[in-house]
């Protein structure tokens, strides 16, 4: 289980970065916001899912 949870940690690590990096040069970009709109509210969906899949998969441990 300790690996799960890892594992799950290093995913909201690699997905945050990826959106630190992509939401600034998304809005940043002229028209890109009204392309990119749904994409970038359903990358914070997931990362908001992982958090909580993350928490919970701790709890089991702590």
């Amino acid at each position: 289980m300790t690996l799960v949870v890892q594992l799950l940690a290093f995913i909201l690590v690699i997905f945050s970065t990826l959106l630190v990096v992509s939401i600034p040069v998304t809005l940043a970009s002229p028209g890109k916001w009204e392309q990119s709109k749904n994409l970038i509210y359903t990358g914070a969906g997931i990362w908001a899912g992982l958090v909580i899949i993350t928490g919970v998969a701790n709890s089991f441990i702590a």
